[in-house]
């Protein structure tokens, strides 16, 4: 049995989708941290007696092992992103039921200030698809028990495979009833986050339809690793998202708003260079805060690209395109079909293309942040144009492609899909967020002629949890805009079997050896922190189909 303690980010980093705007914050006060925002992001109950505020979580399950996580607060001083606080033992415990009558697995690490007091163990050892429970106790203190799941053998005979999916989950906008639903199922093996699992703006800057519904903590845009701690920190203490941890393994990868908006390899969007410190250090800050405060294994240092198996029934591979990618494409940086340009990196893609192509399992799922599935949206209308201009960050100007996906780097889409082609890999499914909007999608080779040319793989993109769709941005009500920009985006891409612009929720993916289906669930009001969740549509991908149909029942 071993474990160990994740206090800094892997690449040896230490302290050091919205508008299009730039607010420059002076460098001063975003280095400051602040007593009273920092403060804020700790619940009044904490005491001077060791406490775990911001729950528990596991996270990328393996056969024989999970990774457990959680944050001690040693004193009431010692709250995220503060940097002070004694050294605290922290001992965890696994057991096969929940009474905690059978222990399988126990152990103890040392929380530090140098790791924001977080702490991970890596367990190994354990029984292939076995449901565990685990907790972990400081100074006379248990957390809550939390659930987990060990992935099937990699030789095992699988029947099915349920997941939960998410993606986009904007605090200020709303309320994370997403996760509630998620963890009321009890039936899921794990549940993929596809990416802005926090926001980075300032209060106020992105909240819902332009109001901010509860306020995030730290009150300005995040820059410092203390900032980002202290934001990761706000996060886990929702009840909603502590529940969901609480109940089954996370597998997450990150986007661009785990960093700052649009970001790219060498910047972002949302930032200044020089007025918000350098872009070398930010991203530094935000890596290191992520691996501290996710159940997150990085197979590769310092990056989110890495893959699970799930028995013959399927394997996942998960993306990092943020880490790697060039600048996004404008009239000043270059085409989108610049063989030069990558939202991979080549050894991500070249990673990628051999797994794929090694993969012996039915099913083949690749996590991905941004939409692979082309999309033209110079058809619409200006009245919606410019709002979904707005939406995706397009530049004012004027470009009929969201650059910021794949759509702005055709030449790594070209050679991902030809390789899928080629190679005769059948059941690639692609699992995406990002866009604010719920998809279901042939991947066509070249879109231009489909139906006539072929699709190499399919897409199922979730909607937002709650960051703003394209209703909230023109501020009418829900259903309307969808009602006039489906049909008209659906005539343009002939591959999209369906899009809805304007609600928030999630989606439930089902896998089986016959098809992999995804339903697709939607809250009631994002404001409401008891909104209720309806189903609303099915898609599936027949085995060897490399095509979406609907189905008229969620499983």
């Amino acid at each position: 049995m071993t474990s160990r303690l994740s206090s800094s980010d892997p690449s040896g980093a230490v302290n050091s989708r919205a508008p299009r705007r730039r607010t420059v914050v002076k460098a001063a006060a975003a280095g400051a941290v602040l007593a009273a925002p920092l403060a804020a992001a700790l619940p009044a109950r904490a005491a001077e007696a060791p406490a775990f505020l911001h729950g528990v979580a596991s996270g990328d399950p393996l056969p024989d092992g999970v990774l457990l996580w959680t944050r001690v607060t040693p004193t009431s001083a010692a709250i995220p992103g503060s940097g002070i606080g004694p050294d605290t033992e922290v001992g965890w415990t696994v057991a096969r039921d929940k009474a905690f009558t059978t222990i399988v697995a126990k152990g103890s690490l040392t929380a530090t200030a140098a790791s924001d007091h977080t702490v991970k163990a890596d367990i190994r050892g354990l029984e292939p698809a076995t449901d565990y429970w685990f907790r972990f106790s400081a100074g006379g203190t248990d957390s809550l028990v939390a659930h987990t799941r060990t992935t099937p053998a990699a030789d095992a005979s699988v029947a099915g495979l349920r997941f939960g999916v998410v993606s986009c989950a904007n605090w200020e906008a709303g309320y994370f009833s997403a996760y509630r639903h998620l963890a009321a199922r009890g039936d899921l093996d794990a549940w993929l986050h596809l990416g802005d699992y926090i926001y980075e703006y300032k209060s106020g800057e992105y909240g819902t339809r332009g109001t901010v519904v509860r306020p995030h903590s730290p009150a300005g845009e995040i820059l410092t690793l203390a900032d980002y701690r202290t934001r990761h920190g706000r996060y886990k203490t929702d009840p909603d998202l502590q529940a969901l941890h609480h109940k089954a393994p996370v597998v997450a990868i990150w986007d661009d708003h785990e960093f700052a908006d649009n970001a790219w390899s060498g910047g972002a969007v949302n930032h200044t260079e020089g007025a918000e410190g350098t872009w070398t250090a930010r991203q530094a800050a935000a890596k290191q805060a992520y691996f501290e405060w996710m159940p997150v294994r990085p197979a590769i240092e310092g990056t989110t690209y890495r893959r699970l198996r799930f028995g013959k029934l399927a394997d996942l591979s998960l993306l990092d395109l943020r880490s790697f990618r060039s600048q996004q494409a404008s009239t000043a940086s270059g085409s989108v079909d610049d063989p030069d340009r990558t939202i991979t990196g080549r050894a991500q893609l070249d990673w990628l293309k051999s797994g794929l192509k090694a993969s012996d399992t039915t099913w083949r799922l690749v996590g991905n942040s941004v939409m692979i599935s082309p999309f033209a949206v110079g058809s619409l209308s200006a009245d919606l144009l410019k709002p979904l201009a707005k939406l995706l960050g397009l530049p004012g100007e004027g470009i009929a492609l969201n650059t910021d996906q794949w759509d702005g780097y055709t030449d790594d889409r070209r050679e991902l899909l030809a390789h899928l082609r080629s190679n005769a890999i059948r059941n690639t499914v692609f699992l995406t967020g990002d866009i604010h909007m719920a998809w279901a999608n042939d991947v066509p080779v070249d879109a231009g002629t489909y139906p006539l040319s072929p699709s190499a793989a399919t897409e199922f993109v979730v909607t937002s949890m709650t960051s703003d769709n394209l209703d909230d941005i023109v501020k009418v009500p829900e259903g309307v805009v969808s009602a006039i920009a489906s049909p008209v985006i659906r005539a343009a891409n002939r591959h999209v079997h369906w899009v809805d612009t304007d609600r928030h929720g999630y989606g439930v993916l089902d896998i089986t050896a016959t098809r992999a289906q995804m339903d697709y669930y939607v809250i009631s009001d994002r404001t409401n922190p008891n909104a209720t969740s309806s189903w609303t549509r099915s898609y599936r991908t027949p085995n060897g189909s490399q095509k979406v149909e609907r189905t008229y029942d969620p499983v």
